[in-house]
């Protein structure tokens, strides 16, 4: 997965925990506007809240699509309403980014705020960003095969391991236990028995 997605994750858990967070005055009255603004800069420098640019349109087109459904006379109209109903939610967007700012805020001091989004305004926060998904997935790749390498190199080499034990365990079989073949003389030198007598 996704250094940037990564981020984005952590900011949804983030988000998520603060809502709890401010069920406790103590909380609100501790964060200073200054540390605030420098969360709200942090939130913005890592697109922390952009994976929730889709659900009013989501859910807008999933609403638009069930009363269709249900009302196929009533489509344009559907469509108008739904339509301007969304744009007048659209506002609430503030609502997530005060949320994800405050989130940041129980998390980080003013200082690291200011770091990150330093940080992830300059040139390489920025490809990190937009580069980091792309460097994650060769990652990924180079890591799959250097497991397999292993994996079978390990296998390899606990097999030989192994079956030089089991050979250097097993037992030698004696030089004169072997009878003598069918016909062969044997090993004290006198003649073979002739099976041909009765």
């Amino acid at each position: 997965m996704m250094l940037h997605n990564r981020v984005r994750r952590l900011s949804v858990i983030l988000a998520a925990s603060a809502v709890f967070a401010f069920s406790s005055p103590a909380f609100s009255q501790d964060v200073t506007e200054a540390h605030l603004k420098a969360a709200r800069a942090a939130v913005t420098a890592i697109h922390a809240t952009d994976p929730f640019d889709n659900i009013l349109p989501q859910a807008a087109a999933a609403l638009e699509s069930q009363l269709i459904q249900k009302n196929p006379d009533m489509q344009e109209l559907i469509a108008k309403t739904i339509n301007e109903k969304a744009l007048a939610l659209a506002s609430r967007r503030a609502d997530l980014e005060k949320e994800a700012a405050l989130a940041y805020a129980k998390v980080f001091s003013e200082k690291e705020l200011n770091d990150i989004a330093t940080f992830y305004s300059s040139d390489s926060g920025k490809k990190l960003l937009d580069s980091g998904p792309a460097v994650t997935r060769d990652l990924v790749k180079a890591a799959d095969i250097w497991q397999n390498g292993l994996a079978r190199d390990l296998a390899q080499q606990v097999g030989e391991t192994l079956a030089a034990a089991a050979k250097a365990k097993a037992p030698a079989a004696p030089a004169d236990a072997a009878a003598p073949a069918n016909g062969a003389a044997p090993a004290d030198g006198s003649a073979p028995a002739d099976d041909t007598q009765n």
